[in-house]
């Protein structure tokens, strides 16, 4: 008998018909023999809802308040879907995170799993039920409820699996795999037969939001099997794991796009020992995450200094770079939100000239000028125009020919 544990996303669960849905999902998937434990995440937008509420009662919420209501989202599905299996005759119950045993940080918003005692779910799968865990939470050693941030449901799911070393792990949302490109943008994107844990983690580093990256990052850690597929057909799915048969004659799996950047740009830096330091340490403490950094050659000692940073975060680094900027005699900071980036993703690049020649040819012969480019053994990434970056992915695609199957 397999252990299986399932994701299941909120659009899956927007409403009683698709809990139910869900419910004959799992149903089957329990009567094929297997064990099961399935996270969730909350109905459709309750957590955007949640978020919305308490900052009408309260412009600045509590962190630790602020966690405890919006863990009642994954709670409210949880119970729900506990009680659609009910009504089918499974045996099932549904825990928190708490009474799942796992433990975190004290990082609200955003906490780490620190550890997971799995022997309260082992005990329940032992007595025939199946296990609902709400998704996205966790408790701190003060016994406080934190949450993981957005995604979190995610490596709650492969946390599990990797504790309760399951044969694999299964996401189900309303898309039906992981595509070269997002689909919605791009019609003609290809959905992938599997990906690397690599691939993956590129892919969603740098703009693709099919799955939470630390879960990707979970899943390679403990070589656990992910599934990514839909709850609403039975259409195959794509498995990102460890071993992926090498596509032979494309050697680029996707293109990612992010239209969340931010470009800052520190004009006349003195060039010496410590100024990066002093600019990059604050926006870290400040908890901003900086992305691309180009420095330019310094010319009598002094260079101009450029590193991304998401849209989302612009004022709050600028806030921490401006009063740098001036303490180390630079000329003049700049931000800039109008920018996103392009990046083609293959395991196959390794190794093997002309991918970026022909990329930035394609992007040259479409009129798209790249402002910073930044690259990784497996992936090519260009800053450009956010209003190009739609007008990018499509000739990137048809470069490479992506809509192509093997």
């Amino acid at each position: 008998m397999s252990l299986i544990v399932q994701k299941y996303g909120g659009s899956s669960l927007a409403d009683a018909a698709k809990i139910k849905n869900v419910a004959r999902r799992i149903a089957k998937t329990r009567k094929a023999g297997n064990k099961v434990v399935v996270v969730v995440s909350a109905m459709g937008d309750t957590t955007d809802d949640l978020i919305k509420l308490a900052f009408q009662v309260n412009k600045d919420p509590e962190e630790r308040e602020l966690d405890v209501l919006l863990s009642t989202g994954e709670l409210v599905a949880s119970t729900l879907l506990a009680m659609a299996l009910h009504g089918m005759g499974q045996h099932s119950i549904s825990l928190s995170g708490a009474q799942a045993g796992i433990r975190t940080d004290d990082a609200y918003s955003m906490a780490r799993i620190t550890d997971i005692d799995p022997s309260r779910i082992l005990k329940e799968l032992n007595k025939g039920n199946i296990v609902i865990v709400a998704g996205f939470q966790g408790i701190n050693k003060d016994s406080d409820t934190t949450t993981l941030g957005r995604g979190g449901s995610d490596t709650t799911a492969v946390a599990l699996a990797a504790a309760l070393k399951a044969e694999r792990c299964e996401r189900y949302t309303d898309v039906d795999g992981i595509y070269s490109t997002d689909p919605r943008l791009l019609p003609k994107a290809r959905k992938l037969r599997d990906i690397s844990y690599d691939e993956m983690l590129e892919m969603v580093s740098y703009g693709s939001k099919a799955v939470q990256p630390r879960a990707v990052e979970l899943a390679e850690v403990y070589n656990i099997p992910f599934l990514v597929a839909s709850s609403f057909n039975s259409n195959p799915g794509t498995l990102i794991h460890k071993e992926v048969s090498m596509e032979i004659v494309n050697k680029v799996r996707s293109i990612a796009y992010d239209l969340d950047v931010a470009k800052i740009t520190i004009l006349g830096v003195p060039d010496k020992p410590g100024v990066a330091a002093k600019i990059f340490v604050p926006l870290a403490k400040a908890g901003v995450s900086v992305d691309t950094i180009v420095q330019n050659a310094s010319v009598k000692n002094i260079t101009d200094l450029t590193f991304t940073v998401a849209k989302s975060d612009l004022e709050a680094a600028m806030k921490v770079v401006q009063p740098i900027a001036k303490a180390v005699g630079a000329r003049q900071c700049i931000g800039d939100p109008q920018w996103g980036k392009v990046s083609i993703v293959g395991s196959g690049m390794q190794n093997t000239p002309g991918y970026a020649a022909r990329m930035f040819d394609t992007l040259s012969k479409a009129g798209v000028n790249i402002q910073l480019i930044t690259t990784s053994e497996i992936r090519i990434t260009c800053i450009i125009e956010r209003v190009k970056v739609k007008e990018a992915v499509t000739v990137l695609h048809q470069a490479f020919e992506l809509d192509k199957k093997n």
